[in-house]
């Protein structure tokens, strides 16, 4: 899925995409009362390469998902939301057959992946963790 899609499906959601200043998150996403949802991105992301997709979509999934939670939250909490937005974005940016298809034409490594779907490597890492163990546990395997 390219950026512009990703910026179509956030449309098509009725989810507003705002560019402001994030320098320390890159980006953010905020659910209201009543349901509707917002993504704030910095305007250095906004370039239409790897960084903007990866966040893009990682936002577009807690808003997707439902997967929300607030300053007062415990660590697990968090943890879990971060991760199921992850999954979103992974299935959405790299479907696991796009990947398979990758390896077996010879692309193995890390940054060749990265590479190939325009992601950065954090998110490839990501990506292999939840096709291949089930879980977003990087630190593990890599």
């Amino acid at each position: 899925m390219g950026i512009r899609e990703l910026y179509d499906l956030a449309k098509g959601e009725g989810i507003e995409v705002l560019v402001f200043p994030l320098p320390k998150t890159g980006s953010m996403s905020v659910m209201g009362e009543g349901g509707a949802c917002w993504v704030g991105m910095d305007p250095a992301l906004r370039d239409g390469g790897r960084q903007e997709r990866v966040h893009l979509s990682h936002e577009l999934g807690h808003c997707v998902t439902g997967s929300f939670y607030n300053r007062y939250a415990a660590v697990d909490c968090r943890r879990r939301h971060e991760n199921r937005a992850d999954k979103w974005a992974v299935e959405k940016l790299i479907p696991v057959d796009d990947l398979d298809d990758a390896v077996a034409e010879g692309c193995t490594e890390v940054w060749q992946l990265a590479e190939r779907f325009g992601v950065t490597e954090d998110f490839i890492r990501k990506a292999v963790c939840w096709y291949v163990h089930g879980n977003m546990a990087t630190e593990l395997y890599f």
